[in-house]
């Protein structure tokens, strides 16, 4: 996939994006760095990824650094953006990348304590390092998006509800961004061929990618994905404050 954004088009500019050690997160913050952005590279656990991708970075003449954070700790929360502010001076774009709660062995409220409370706790937090006309960008899935009208398989229900209950309480935090010339955007996609949930829908759910896939026509795979993320960090924000991704057939629009 080429890179939708053009060398030196965000030459200076401060880029986080969460959960970038690896797939959709990490081919992310690769595009904002061939464009010049000065970009933080976040992970929980996958720091040798995450200093890996740092380094291709480098040696292509960008600049990145790490910084590892467990988003369910605020205080972990809180160093993440300290070391940004020593490091960058503050942040133009956050990417909202890092969600979960199809992983086993994590506690029973873990898929909300990710994917609504830490969310809203990181974009608190962020608007301290926010440049004025920065942007942030949620990310998040059809299946999450539209679950209030539309039912997605059972293995993901609770994964859907708790990321639509996140999407839901930054969207009521809009007003105070715009006071702060900040700009907010979803961008909601299709299932996404290549990612750590569609593998694990389709291991629960044997054949689900297939007739996602078979309805829609096509899905993106991770490349793709990410070049929207990043467009939609640039474009202009939509009158909904959302960015369709993939077919959106089947999918009711309350």
């Amino acid at each position: 996939m080429t890179n939708p954004l053009a060398a030196g088009s965000l030459d200076g500019k401060r880029v986080l994006v969460t959960g970038s050690s690896r797939g959709i997160g990490a081919d992310t913050v690769t595009y904002f760095a061939e464009a010049g952005a000065h970009v933080v590279i976040n992970f929980r656990n996958k720091e040798a990824r995450a200093k890996k991708l740092a380094d291709a970075i480098r040696s292509a003449g960008g600049t990145a650094i790490t910084v590892g954070a467990d988003l369910t700790d605020p205080a972990s929360v809180e160093e993440l953006f300290t070391r940004i502010g020593a490091e960058f001076g503050g942040l133009d774009i956050l990417v909202m990348n890092a969600s979960g709660g199809m992983e086993s062995g994590m506690a029973a409220d873990y898929a909300m304590a990710l994917n609504r409370d830490a969310q809203v706790n990181l974009l608190t937090s962020a608007r301290a390092v926010l440049a004025e006309n920065s942007r942030v960008v949620f990310v998040t899935s059809h299946q999450a998006h539209f679950i209030e009208t539309t039912p997605t398989m059972p293995e993901y229900e609770p994964v859907a509800r708790s990321k639509r209950a996140g999407e839901d309480a930054l969207r009521a935090m809009i007003p105070q961004l715009e006071q702060s010339g900040i700009g907010f955007v979803v961008v909601s996609g299709d299932m996404i061929e290549g990612t750590i949930t569609a593998t694990l829908l389709e291991r629960s759910n044997p054949g689900a990618l297939g007739l996602r896939k078979e309805a829609a026509g096509r899905l993106y795979n991770v490349s793709e994905f990410a070049a929207e993320i990043v467009q939609a960090a640039v474009d202009p924000i939509p009158v909904d404050n959302t960015r369709y991704v993939g077919d959106v057939t089947g999918f009711a629009i309350a």
